[in-house]
């Protein structure tokens, strides 16, 4: 099986894990790690173009795990952690990795989390190596292995 065939069905697999703890995944900390890892991920490679920053708003509103939240809030707080990345990315994204780690106290949310990174950067069909590099530090600021996540 190809590498792209590998990593799209384990993207699969990931969304359906995460729908089915999609009833658990309604606190403060995972909306607010959730969005900080999108805006993380939109990132990773430094800059954020404007087609990039509305491919990833969408995927956050059709996301149906990230349903649990109103649209809006969403969007506002993803804009916002983009906006902290994009005015100095070193420092934003420290700000971001210690959203992140809010999440580390519920196992099944820290997982969720990365997952839900894992999917975002994963949906233009080409998870590359910065964005992996970024979802692998957020699973240290979580203390989650990253080889749970084959990253």
């Amino acid at each position: 099986m190809a590498l792209w065939d590998r990593f799209k069905e384990s993207a699969s697999q990931m969304q359906t894990q995460l729908m089915a703890k999609k009833n658990d995944l309604k606190s403060g900390a995972f909306r607010d790690a959730s969005m900080a890892m999108c805006a993380l991920v939109a990132a990773a490679d430094g800059t954020v173009d404007p087609s990039e920053r509305q491919r990833v708003a969408q995927l956050i509103s059709a996301n149906e795990v990230l349903q649990n939240f109103p649209a809006d809030d969403l969007r506002r707080r993803f804009e916002e952690n983009l906006d902290k990345l994009t005015a100095d990315f070193a420092f934003g994204k420290v700000g971001i990795l210690q959203e992140i780690a809010k999440a580390r106290k519920k196992p099944a949310e820290a997982r969720a989390v990365v997952q839900i990174g894992i999917v975002i950067g994963g949906a233009d069909g080409d998870f590359d190596k910065d964005e992996r590099a970024v979802v692998r530090e957020a699973c240290y600021a979580l203390d989650l292995p990253p080889h749970e996540f084959d990253l």
